[in-house]
């Protein structure tokens, strides 16, 4: 539990790298809001895996409030995740933005209240509720397809793209990890301490926000540089 909670809580610190990316003053020409609502869920993400990881030793009630509590912040990262790139690439584009950002914040609702029920917090559920987290990340294969079809030929869209494709590798080995159990489905009781899924796991989740971090970066620029459009 202790490195499950350190792990949430060292992630928090990747905050100050972009920080200090986005001091510069060549972002002053461009909204920057999506990029803070992408930052608050990503912490706010961690926060709740930490203070899960804290308290859900302490009884069972506890122990189903706060896993559940815990899905919910990941809901909320995935959802959030999607503001920046999705303002950014259809700046120009507010129908097909207002459409991409309602549809996912919906379905980010909607997989938040399904996944507060208590019964779907039991273990046999895991695979059900992986799925689920894959589904709304991967539900950006759409806005992401529209977007370079219309910024077709802009190198940041591609850049941008790769590194959101790294990010979706990085969640899906992660997520693959989580309901396989390895390694200690292997040698159990060898990992309890150290080095269990659930801790890989949560790796996977940092880098995966690291990625996003740099492909927002990446398409901040591309807009920024387009600050104006020209119909």
């Amino acid at each position: 539990m202790t490195l499950n909670l350190m792990f949430g809580l060292q992630g928090s610190e990747l905050r100050h790298i972009p920080q200090l990316y986005l001091k510069k003053d060549r972002y002053n020409a461009i909204p920057k809001w999506p990029w803070f609502v992408f930052l608050s869920g990503a912490m706010g993400c961690l926060v709740c895996s930490s203070v899960s990881h804290l308290f859900a030793c302490h009884s069972r009630r506890f122990s189903l409030f706060f896993w559940r509590l815990d899905y919910a912040g990941i809901s909320l990262m995935i959802v959030c995740s999607f503001f920046a790139p999705v303002y950014y690439a259809f700046f120009c584009h507010p129908y097909s933005c207002f459409f991409y950002l309602t549809s996912i914040s919906v379905l980010g609702v909607l997989a938040i209240i399904t996944l507060l029920s208590p019964t779907l917090s039991a273990s046999r559920f895991r695979s059900f509720r992986a799925s689920l987290f894959l589904a709304m990340g991967f539900s950006g294969v759409i806005p992401a397809a529209h977007a370079v079809s219309l910024h077709w030929g802009h190198p940041h869209i591609f850049v941008s793209l790769g590194y959101e494709l790294v990010m979706a590798f990085l969640y899906a080995a992660g997520a693959a990890v989580y309901t396989s159990r390895i390694p200690e489905r292997w040698k159990p009781g060898a990992f309890d301490i150290a080095g269990h899924s659930h801790q890989i796991f949560h790796v996977f989740v940092v880098l995966a926000a690291l990625a996003h971090c740099v492909a927002t970066l990446v398409i901040m620029d591309f807009r920024r540089e387009s600050a104006t459009c020209a119909y």
